[in-house]
């Protein structure tokens, strides 16, 4: 157990948007850390609230949207505690984004060189026009992209290139956290896997630790070495990837719902279970557990009372199955 202090901590952390009906709670009291030199993925159906907690972090929650409770620390740095100035020295310095549009962030007037150099001009005004293009070009040869496309546009470069290019300039002041939002959205499979094992491979050289978000569960639980289970705004699950397997009987409903939804190709028989019904309307959130009404396992209970996160097994689950005092309420479940 390391005793370095958390890269991040995200302490009880409660977000709301506020609306014409009232004020609409999309993050609900989550607790995560990510230490030093780690990925942990963050995995949920859209509308989880997995985005909202990426741009609390960055201090980027806008319009109707605002931290209701907890803390964000970065670093031992309470994010929220930054005055503008310091805030934005402390973005791409020691936190940065990559964004889940990130094929459409980059600027399709300038050049993949400028926008890179623009970088370093704004975080670290002491660096040469010299320098910066040096490093700009050393970036590209990071995310193994020609430096003759320093002076491409961005709709000159195909989709895996500018997403590698995005990824290069979320490095390039070598942050300690690196926000991944859905990076490899709108990629074909193929490249998408040579951006995860570039991602895979720049962290293990770098040792900085990713929030890798994602709705993909299969890509999530093998990327990543911990993995966060999000559903209407609350974490229900958080454990080792290496465990979240169907053999393990120790699992939330909605994590055993996910993995068999995932194809295994190497059957003879492929067979896909979906999780039957739809996410909630946070708007109207279903009493108790938000889950139940989808829950194969759900009791009275479950309609009553919001489960807390309790050790089970090695992990963090949120589900009245097994919490002893309840336990006697499912006796469906052996």
């Amino acid at each position: 157990m390391s005793n370095q202090q958390p890269v991040l901590e995200i302490r009880d952390v409660s977000i709301a948007y506020e609306t014409a009906v009232g004020p609409v709670q999309a993050v609900s009291h989550v607790n995560l850390t990510l230490d030093e030199n780690s990925i942990v993925g963050l995995v949920g159906e859209s509308g989880s609230g997995k985005s909202t907690l990426a741009n609390a972090v960055m201090r980027l929650l806008r319009g109707a949207a605002r931290l209701t409770s907890g803390q964000i620390l970065v670093k031992g740095q309470d994010v929220y505690a930054l005055s503008p100035q310091e805030l934005r020295r402390f973005r791409w310095n020691v936190m940065s984004m990559v964004f889940q549009s990130a094929m459409t962030v980059l600027n399709p007037v300038m050049t993949v060189e400028q926008q890179m150099i623009d970088v370093f001009r704004s975080h670290r005004p002491e660096m040469s026009v010299r320098e910066a293009h040096q490093r700009s070009l050393e970036l590209l040869d990071m995310v193994r992209i020609d430096r003759r496309h320093a002076r491409s546009y961005p709709h000159e470069l195909s989709g895996g290139m500018k997403q590698r290019i995005v990824i290069a300039i979320a490095l390039a002041l070598e942050p300690s956290l690196v926000i991944m939002d859905e990076p490899t959205t709108a990629l074909d499979v193929v490249v998408q896997r040579s951006i995860l094992d570039q991602i895979k491979e720049l962290q293990k050289e770098r040792r900085f630790a990713i929030l890798f978000i994602s709705h993909d569960f299969s890509l999530v639980s093998e990327l990543a070495s911990r993995v966060a289970i999000m559903y209407a705004g609350r974490l229900v699950e958080v454990a080792d990837s290496q465990g979240l397997t169907l053999a393990d009987p120790l699992h939330h409903p909605y994590t055993l719902g996910l993995m068999r939804a995932i194809p295994h190709l190497s059957a003879e028989d492929v067979e896909i279970e979906g999780i039957p019904g739809n996410p909630p309307n946070l708007v109207e959130l279903p009493t108790g557990c938000a889950y139940h009404p989808r829950c194969p396992s759900a009791s009275a209970v479950c309609e009553r009372e919001v489960p807390t996160l309790r050790q089970v097994g090695g992990r963090a689950i949120a589900c009245h199955i097994f919490d002893p005092e309840k336990r006697g309420e499912f006796a469906h479940v052996s």
